[in-house]
């Protein structure tokens, strides 16, 4: 077939790859060890460059291929495809007895960019020391990524006979969704990813002074949106300045909106969430998160959680500006200064009555404030006896005493999209990360060790207990 002709069925139906070409490419020894193996798999990962600049999805899910193929997986059970050549996804279906309809164990490959002038190592080389490995994607989304292959091999390693399949979803582009693969996979192949519920990312344990605090389980999370400011002025030469200057009003707009605080919000799911927060706090801090389940809030408490970013964030809808562009050239009084201002809003929220209230708050006519798109709205996923107990039980058996604490994640996860097709999604993993020091999307990320292969036990034993009569 003529390249061109190629390439345009590649954009148009997007591409699928028969898996027994794809373990051809690469054979893989699988270690004895199941510590072992997590660690082959995820190192392996971690050193796939699988930023939007990069095309090296598609071999990064390649590779996986390849250690299920040695694990003795079927080709038929084997799935990788995509909207482009270099964005594949994969879909490995680990066969039950269908008594129940499957699960869903889904995380993304792709990760944020890095540069290695930023780091103070190389971010895409699996580097370690006594206690943490180091690298892009450590942690955002790696860990479960890697995790879960292992623990379809360990499970048919062991002759494990669930109750229902269970289906691993490793896809490309969550972090840029310029060709999400939750989405491609949901309006394309929707057979392959159908279940009664998923386990995703979105959840983690935190750790307070080194030791396990709480187990999180995200059950919601918030809709991002982008906003566009915009400040327009006739200019004129610098030589001549005067007091309207459109990067002067601009930056006035911004700081109002800095100042800014939208309303409270207390979901059912995060009035659960403080009631246990008081419970594995004491004085004065867990007497606050009681108090934010008063009808009428102490402003004395509100003011001490909401100085805590995370915390503030789970309450209302945020609004931030992160992009500036002003100006034409050093001796011209700017003509159009321009910030983008990313919203996180509240489930439920209209981005329509959003746009609205940042008008408002602009307080000035002159400029213009426009609603740029964003997430869409996505229902939260029951909290149902069945998951919860599970959680609970292994987050005992793991870490005696641990709380289990449901939440409602600040940032965009691919649960969203598949809330929205029926699939309830819940963000667990088991991994446990010192709470006031979270590098994901930043420098040097890590991940503890022992969070790692904590994370490991707890994810295994999960989706198993969710496949047991």
């Amino acid at each position: 077939m003529h390249t061109i002709l190629k390439l345009a069925l590649h954009l148009v139906f997007g591409f699928c790859i028969c898996a027994q070409s794809v373990f051809a490419q690469a054979t893989r020894t699988v270690p004895a060890d199941d510590a072992q193996l997590a660690y082959a798999v995820y190192k392996e990962l971690i050193e796939y460059k699988t930023t939007a600049s990069e095309q090296n999805n598609t071999i990064a899910v390649e590779g996986m291929a390849a250690w299920l193929q040695a694990a003795g997986f079927a080709a038929e059970d084997v799935f990788i495809g995509g909207p482009l050549p270099h964005k594949g996804n994969l879909v490995a279906r680990y066969r039950g007895t269908g008594a129940k309809e499957p699960i869903i164990l889904m995380a993304h490959i792709d990760v944020v960019e890095a540069e290695r002038a930023d780091w103070n190592l190389d971010p895409f080389v699996l580097n370690e020391d006594e206690n943490y490995f180091y690298g892009r994607g450590t942690i955002d989304d790696k860990a479960m990524a890697a995790i879960f292959i292992a623990s379809i091999i360990r499970y048919k390693r062991e002759g494990f006979v669930p109750n229902r399949d269970i289906i691993v979803a490793l896809t490309s582009d969550e972090e840029t969704g310029g060709s999400n693969g939750i989405n491609w996979l949901l309006e394309n192949h929707p057979s392959l990813i159908d279940g009664s519920f998923a386990l995703n990312e979105g959840g983690y344990g935190q750790l307070w002074d080194g030791v396990p605090l709480s187990n999180t389980i995200q059950v919601a999370e918030k809709i991002f949106a982008s906003f566009q400011v915009t400040a327009r002025n006739p200019g004129g030469h610098s030589s001549l300045p005067r007091s309207d200057n459109a990067i002067y009003d601009l930056a006035e707009a911004l700081l109002r909106i800095r100042d800014f605080q939208f309303p409270i919000e207390l979901t059912n799911t995060m009035r659960m969430s403080y009631q246990r927060q008081a419970e594995i706090n004491s004085g004065q801090r867990a007497d606050d998160f009681l108090a934010l389940l008063q009808d009428l809030i102490p402003e004395a408490a509100l003011n001490r959680l909401t100085s805590e970013a995370a915390i503030n964030a789970q309450l209302r809808t945020t609004a931030v500006a992160t992009l500036l562009d002003g100006g034409h050239a050093d001796n011209a009084l700017p003509q159009t200064a321009v910030a983008t201002v990313n919203v996180r809003m509240m489930p439920g929220s209209d981005p329509q009555a959003v746009l609205r209230t940042l008008t408002e708050v602009v307080n000035n006519p002159d400029l213009e404030v426009e609603y740029r798109g964003g997430g869409d709205f996505s229902e939260p996923s029951p909290l149902t006896e069945e998951m919860l107990s599970a959680v609970e039980t292994i987050t005992e058996q793991l870490w005696p005493g641990v709380t289990v604490i449901p939440i409602m994640s600040t940032g965009a996860t691919d649960g969203a999209k598949m809330r929205n097709a029926g699939i309830p999604t819940y963000g667990v993993s088991g991994l446990f990360v010192d709470r006031e020091d979270m590098r994901i999307h930043g420098q040097d990320e890590r991940l503890l060790k022992t969070s790692f292969y904590g994370g490991y036990e707890f994810l295994y034993r999960l989706a198993k207990e969710l496949s047991t009569d």
